[in-house]
């Protein structure tokens, strides 16, 4: 149970600071933060909560990260589905915060309210396919990413900054495409309150991310050393 309180406020924190930049900071051109910040931003949620929590659950704050750790042979499999429950509800928490905030200020309009998107609703108008193969990718290279800088043959103490930095690498070439999500707990926690066409494409937000997990999960264990 701690573990899973602990991947619930994680995911809260991971949608309320970067899904919030991109609500309430990224909105105000004269804030300057523009998409850099926000990228910055998911990288920092990411990298605070490593140092916070990775000792009580591994924060792994995404579904996608959850099953790729599993396929790659670091994850206990009957700890999935509780994972993923709970960073799910984690995200669903930290939007619904976002949104009594932003709701707080007058004239406030929804729009995307930051949800994840392809087509008229890609920020940059990217196809459905370049959408896929974008979050397929991304999410295979966190994974990786992940899988190395945790190994015990990694500098000991760095992994949260090279999975932070990674993530914001990762935001500052997918937010014209996507919005960036990667983790398909963050793309429902924006789909629930955005409703409509959020909810019909959530589909790739949970399939793409998923299936480049699991890839990068089956190659981690060919390119890491048997024995730890």
């Amino acid at each position: 149970m701690k573990k899973l309180i602990a991947e619930f406020i994680g995911t809260l924190w991971l949608v309320l600071g970067g899904c919030g930049s991109a609500v309430l900071a990224a909105s105000f051109p004269e804030l300057g933060i523009g998409f850099v910040g926000v990228a910055i931003a998911f990288g920092l949620t990411v990298l605070t909560m490593v140092y916070a929590i990775g000792h009580i659950s591994g924060c792994h704050l995404n579904p996608a990260v959850s099953i790729g750790l599993w396929i790659g042979g670091r994850f206990n499999g009957k700890e999935v589905l509780p994972y993923i429950l709970a960073q799910v509800l984690g995200g669903i928490a930290g939007a619904g915060i976002l949104y009594i905030i932003a709701t707080g200020k007058s004239g406030f309009e929804l729009g995307s309210f930051a949800a994840n998107g392809y087509g008229e609703h890609s920020p940059g108008g990217y196809s459905m396919l370049a959408a896929l193969v974008a979050e397929f990718v991304m999410t295979f290279m966190f994974l990786i990413i992940i899988l190395g800088a945790t190994h015990p043959k990694a500098p000991s103490g760095l992994a949260g900054v090279a999975i932070g930095l990674g993530l914001t690498l990762i935001h500052l070439i997918t937010i014209p495409v996507t919005n960036t999500s990667v983790n398909p707990a963050r793309s429902t926690s924006q789909a629930v309150f955005v409703g409509d066409w959020a909810l019909g494409q959530l589909w790739l937000f949970w399939v793409a991310p998923i299936l480049g997990a699991i890839v990068a999960g089956l190659l981690y264990k060919t390119l890491s050393p048997d024995k730890e």
